[in-house]
């Protein structure tokens, strides 16, 4: 792999100052300070002029592109640990090194899941509404009731990084620990969140009381929560997404929870973000945030950082660390 003395690297999105000015610092760096999305047309001709493209999860990188970028560019370092805006295969095709930050974001995505998994069956969001309208009345007996989430059983969908780190957090709070995933955990690591391997996932669904999903989007995962899959859920069942919105058919997800088929959802990605469908902001057992699982500073600092290492590694003519090899899902 040839040395590049000092590549011209161009960021799709603003991130933070540091992050920036370090880049500025070792690389021939062309940033977006305004942090307006580029066009199609603009990441066409920056990967026309670039070394290096550092893109975010906002960059739909498609085959088209790959194939009509210029010769130049020979590694996409990607700002965030999922590459599925990213056609991995095309880049392969070209030759095209890709990098993520795997595990930077896993505590601060976790601690968002178990936000809403907390946040729905207590009704959370109603509440805070209720005070801010100057609805309330006063301590009621019967005022607010939710469900506790102590002794119910969780379903996770994808026991990876996060999905782990959610089952940790669950059993804190009391949580059985159900899990569905391609592979079985080795057994030493069930025993630490006392989880339950179900290799059929309709199986796991009729079972739980909680679902959340921490898979990738991929082929495999489109739609993976779809019309027959939600009719396996029992009606008291709260369904947390912070993957991808494309996981769940968002149909299907409202016609359930407008027939009362569903208790409610906490959601934090929306598959045409950022467009909501105004039927979920409708409902009020609804916890809607706008993707901010991975929003702290310190992670947002530690992703910046990981591509720097990648671009740096990759420049003094070494294979970086963080490359998406082929078989990622």
């Amino acid at each position: 792999m040839p040395k590049v003395a000092t590549p011209k690297v161009i960021v799709t999105r603003e991130l933070s100052d540091a992050v920036m000015g370090r880049m500025e610092e070792l690389f021939d760096t062309t940033l977006n300070r305004a942090d307006v999305p580029m066009t199609r047309a603009d990441l066409a001709t920056a990967m026309a002029r670039c070394d290096v493209l550092v893109p975010t999860v906002t960059d739909d990188i498609d085959a088209g592109l790959i194939e009509g970028a210029g010769d130049r560019l020979r590694l996409i370092a990607n700002f965030g640990a999922g590459v599925n805006h990213i056609d991995l295969k095309a880049a392969r095709k070209r030759g095209i090194i890709v990098t993520n930050t795997p595990g930077v974001l896993t505590e601060d995505t976790a601690d968002m899941a178990m936000a809403l998994i907390i946040s729905v069956p207590r009704r959370l969001a109603e509440g805070e509404k209720l005070v801010r309208a100057g609805q309330w009345k006063g301590w009621s007996p019967g005022g607010m009731l939710g469900h506790r989430i102590g002794g119910k059983a969780l379903g996770i969908i994808g026991m990876g990084r996060i999905g782990q780190a959610v089952a940790r957090r669950a059993r804190a709070f009391g949580l059985s620990v159900h899990y569905h995933n391609r592979h079985r955990l080795p057994k030493v690591v069930e025993a630490e969140f006392s989880a339950e391997w179900h290799p059929n996932l309709d199986a796991m669904l009729g079972h739980i009381d909680i679902l959340t999903i921490h898979t990738p989007r991929n082929a495999d995962s489109e739609n993976l929560i779809d019309k027959a899959r939600i009719a396996l859920l029992r009606p008291h069942v709260y369904l947390i997404n912070t993957s991808r919105g494309g996981i769940v058919d968002e149909e299907a997800l409202i016609d359930a929870l407008e027939a009362g088929r569903l208790a409610g959802a906490g959601l934090d990605v929306w598959r045409h973000e950022p467009e909501i469908d105004p039927r979920l902001l409708a409902l009020p057992n609804v916890v809607m945030t706008p993707h901010m699982g991975s929003a702290t500073f310190e992670g947002r600092m530690a992703a910046g950082d990981k591509v720097i290492a990648n671009i740096r590694i990759w420049a003094d003519g070494h294979r970086p660390p963080d490359q998406v090899l082929e078989g990622w899902v």
